[in-house]
Parts: C-alpha cells; sequence; structure tokens
C-alpha cells in the first residue's frame, strides 16, 4: 500500500512539472473571455434589435 501511494505521489509530481498541459490552459482561457465578451455583447445589442423591431411593428401597425 506504501509503494502505491509513493508511486501515486512521484507521478503526480511529474505530471505537474511538466509544461504540456499549460497550451491547453491558455487556450480555454481566452476560449472564455472571449465567450464572456460575446454575452455582454449580445446582451446590448438584444436591447437594440428589440427596440428595432419594436418601431417596425408600431409602424407597420400604423400604416394600416
Amino acid at each position: 500500500m506504501n509503494k502505491l501511494i509513493w508511486g501515486l505521489y512521484f507521478k503526480f509530481r511529474e505530471v505537474m512539472s511538466t509544461e504540456d498541459g499549460q497550451d491547453l490552459v491558455e487556450y480555454a482561457l481566452v476560449v472564455a473571455i472571449i465567450a464572456f465578451g460575446a454575452v455582454i455583447g449580445m446582451k446590448s445589442l438584444s436591447s437594440e434589435i428589440k427596440t428595432a423591431f419594436n418601431t417596425i411593428s408600431s409602424d407597420l401597425g400604423s400604416s394600416l
């Protein structure tokens, strides 16, 4: 049991010392920032689109 724990410990240290996975983390952070910006942009854009459709709807209603 003790050998298993030490083996897992050394394997964990080896995995943590390598830099292979850092690229994946960096890409994930970039994607998260882009997604956050898109959500913020869509919220402001949605209110403007709603206003435009309400204007078009009222104009069409008054012209008929």
